[in-house]
């Protein structure tokens, strides 16, 4: 569990330090990404990129298990 947290918190550093490259990519504006807005009312879930997030993270960790 502290091997566990440590990578957690070195890979939050990272993704924190490298965020303004990593929105360049687009992530939270691709296709399948739902943003509705009404009056009075905005609604925004990112299925698309929750699911390529998803993947990188799982491959990442399945790497680590190896």
């Amino acid at each position: 569990m502290q091997r566990f947290l440590i990578i957690a918190g070195i890979a939050a550093l990272l993704l924190g330090l490298l965020w303004p490259w990593l929105a360049r990519l687009g992530l939270g504006r691709l296709p399948g990404d739902f943003h509705v807005q009404r009056e009075g009312f905005s609604f925004y879930f990112p299925l698309t990129t929750s699911l390529v997030v998803s993947v990188i993270v799982t491959l990442i960790l399945w790497l680590l298990r190896r």
